[in-house]
């Protein structure tokens, strides 16, 4: 299960999408979130879905990683499903067994509601796999600069989040590498009862918390070394410039944003 965690990786290339600005990539999921909850309609997440698997198939990602990516939230993803299925009424009651109501209504949320999470949760994905944690840094920093005008310390705030997307592999491989050396030594962790499973846990998470620890802390040693202190006066080995390929990006955005609009307006 934590091998399917993808979240924080990147994919180099050399495609359409890898060479939007990065700013273009976080104002264009803005974008999407956006549509993809203006979305009402078969009509509308029809749209939604065809702007994400063009975006796809012309960043190159292979649709396993994006499935693979889903796998850790499936929990989540049925849990919120059964709310939606049993606890919206209204429609044909198409079910009525004990105290349990099914509606058209209900199975038409439910599955709204499981196609929006699975597709927001693509939706970042495609950000985090076409976009290095550094480009990343850059965008939010750009991003977000207006707010140095009343203070807000937007250079290391963009910097955290990075190194925190940038540390999410790390630690789940390192997580994976304490869980086989555990199970090596007789740890078991998929019998008993909840609250053995619980304690039967401990033994990863010490050794986890240390280890993120130490990699924080050497982090820092090494930071301080080519003497780090902040944005001030900081210059970049690559400037954000938008081009003209940014340009047909956002319009397509809109496009979007506006077929949403125009689909939601007319019930369609």
């Amino acid at each position: 299960m934590l091998k399917d965690i993808t979240l924080g990786q990147y994919f180099p290339g050399k495609t359409v999408v890898h060479r939007l600005d990065p700013r273009t990539k976080l104002l264009l999921l803005i974008v999407y979130i956006v549509a993809l909850f203006l979305a009402k309609s078969w009509y509308s997440y029809a749209l939604v879905l065809a702007f994400l698997t063009g975006v796809t198939l012309l960043g190159k990602i292979p649709f396993k990683a994006m499935t693979k990516g889903l796998k850790p939230m499936l929990i989540f993803i049925i849990f919120t499903a059964l709310l939606n299925l049993f606890y919206t009424k209204g429609g044909t009651l198409l079910v009525d067994w004990w105290i349990f109501e099914i509606w058209s209504d209900g199975v038409r949320t439910a599955f709204f509601m499981v196609l929006r999470i699975m597709m927001l949760i693509c939706g970042t994905f495609l950000l985090t796999y076409t976009t290095s944690p550094i480009a990343l840094t850059d965008a939010l920093e750009r991003l977000l600069s207006p707010l140095k005008k009343i203070h807000v310390p937007v250079h290391e705030l963009a910097m955290m989040m990075s190194i925190a997307l940038r540390f999410i592999p790390t630690l789940i491989e390192e997580t994976d590498k304490i869980i086989s050396a555990q199970k090596a030594r007789g740890a078991d962790f998929e019998t008993g009862s909840i609250i053995r499973r619980a304690k039967a846990l401990i033994p990863i998470l010490v050794p986890l918390f240390v280890s993120a620890f130490r990699r924080a802390d050497e982090l820092a040693t090494a930071m301080e070394c080519r003497c780090y202190h902040g944005g001030d006066g900081r210059t970049r080995l690559k400037v954000l410039r938008y081009a003209g390929i940014d340009l047909l990006a956002f319009l397509v955005g809109a496009a979007l944003l506006a077929g949403v609009i125009v689909l939601r307006r007319f019930g369609l």
